[in-house]
């Protein structure tokens, strides 16, 4: 299994204790992704960014809902990796 989460570089020049948004979540637990796919969408301080699946595999649980907030680290989907 691999967490899937927003890389530590969207959150440079961000304030300690910022949080992100969850706008849309492209796929959904039970779907095939290819690694570097979109599989969200998130905005980090009025900037969007694309949250890209880590490997191939499946989603396996979206952890953090659409329009929810999340914290820098923080896992938003676990994807089970194909074999």
């Amino acid at each position: 299994m691999k967490d899937i989460v927003l890389p530590q570089d969207a959150w440079q020049d961000v304030e300690p204790g910022t949080e992100a948004l969850v706008e849309e979540w492209l796929v959904k637990a039970g779907d095939t992704v290819d690694a570097g796919q979109a599989v969200a969408s998130v905005v980090v301080v009025k900037a969007n960014h694309d949250v890209l699946a880590p490997a191939a595999g499946v989603i396996e649980q979206i952890l953090v809902a659409a329009e929810d907030t999340f914290k820098p680290g923080q896992t938003l989907a676990v994807l089970r990796v194909a074999a």
